[in-house]
């Protein structure tokens, strides 16, 4: 069988411009596409334990290809991994391997990895080559593009970091076979995020072929492109999101407030989820404001239940706060300003926009009239 020649997204930052490229088999190529770009490096790899598992074995046989013979570091999975301890151990390992500041340091794993081992290949040794070899479908789409690094803290999430952009990203479309269907799903909340934003005919398109997107095949290859398209025209905009790269949080406001509702408890809600509620609620919100048309809002709600995600309140598993407590976490997430928020509103699919002076008091009814409790109905996810 021929080989199929993976799809190249560029990022286009001058000089610091990378390739991403997205299809099968990447993984067995990764050493000659690094080689290539970065030749004689030696380079560290720094995962977490599942997967690990399933696939470090393929990529150091990848990266034998190009004469790299990694040193491994492997921490735990989940998101308490984002920590300084464990930065620490990163950093620690990276020069335990004697590598120089012209070496690579590869983060393979979800956006947690991607995250940390970012953050850590851009303080030590004041900075290093870094690429990026993302395994769920939310780091392929969402947080392996763009230079975000960083870990939480216990005041919250991301709040210390750095911007590094990797001199490659390499998005093995096959390592999504083994993601289970709840990570997928929440990953593809993701994938709609683009089409809401500014891309309603990629929103359209998902709506008829998001089955052959979770099948696999080309199907998903191009839907992650075309996401990684919409995400490399942003950045290159606006790399350090003093402007329209905010546009990427649709959905994040309302998400992060229930993430810490949930006390980020993945049993009850993981990212791609709250974002996928966040982004229903912020198209119904824009309805309530007259903004937007209930039908754009009923129609996302539709595709998000179509596919499985969960699209209200009432669709997280337990209690939740009351609307006040709910209000404090979005406000923690995005400071207020004399009573007022910012958030990501809508005129209709695909026409989102900054709005800087939203009230409080706007929100909170809104999040009285949505909450489970006022509702007087609770259904599980599906």
């Amino acid at each position: 069988m021929s080989e199929v020649a993976p799809v190249v997204v560029e990022v286009g930052l001058g000089d610091r411009a990378y390739d991403i490229l997205i299809g099968s088999g990447l993984l067995s190529r990764a050493g000659s596409e690094i080689a290539r770009r970065l030749p004689g490096t030696r380079a560290a790899v720094v995962t977490d334990d599942n997967v690990a598992a399933a696939h470090l074995e393929t990529l150091k046989a990848g990266l034998a290809t190009g004469g790299i013979q990694p040193a491994v570091i492997t921490m735990p999975p989940g998101e308490k991994t984002k920590s300084f301890a464990h930065l620490e151990e990163v950093v620690d390992g990276v020069l335990a391997a004697k590598l120089e500041r012209g070496d690579v340091v590869i983060a393979l794993g979800g956006g947690v990895i991607g995250d940390l081992t970012g953050f850590a290949t851009g303080i030590v040794r004041r900075g290093m080559n870094f690429v990026q070899i993302p395994t769920s479908l939310l780091a392929q789409v969402d947080s392996s593009v763009g230079g975000k690094t960083g870990i939480n803290s216990p005041r919250g999430k991301n709040l210390v970091g750095v911007f590094l952009q990797p001199k490659l990203v390499l998005a093995d479309t096959d390592v999504l076979d083994t993601l289970p269907i709840r990570e997928f799903r929440a990953g593809y909340a993701e994938l709609a995020k683009y089409g809401l934003i500014d891309r309603p005919d990629f929103f359209a398109w998902l709506e008829q072929n998001w089955s052959k997107v979770f099948a696999g095949g080309p199907e998903r290859v191009e839907a992650i492109a075309e996401a990684c398209r919409a995400k490399a025209d942003v950045v290159a905009r606006d790399e350090f999101e003093t402007g329209d790269r905010a546009l990427l949080n649709l959905g994040h406001t309302f998400g992060h407030a229930l993430e810490a509702a949930t006390q980020y408890d993945g049993a009850r809600l993981v990212h791609g989820e709250g974002v996928a509620i966040g982004m229903a609620l912020a198209h119904r919100f824009s309805s309530r404001l007259n903004l937007a048309s209930p039908d754009d809002a009923a129609r996302v709600e539709a595709h998000l239940r179509t596919v499985g995600l969960p699209w209200r309140m009432a669709d997280i598993p337990g209690e939740l706060p009351d609307a006040e407590a709910l209000l404090s976490f979005i406000t923690q997430d995005k400071k207020v300003s004399r009573g007022a928020l910012t958030f990501i509103l809508t005129r209709g699919i695909g026409q989102s926009f900054i709005a800087k002076d939203v009230p409080a008091s706007e929100v909170l009814s809104f999040l009285k009239e949505n909450h489970p409790g006022q509702q007087g109905t609770r259904r599980g996810q599906g």
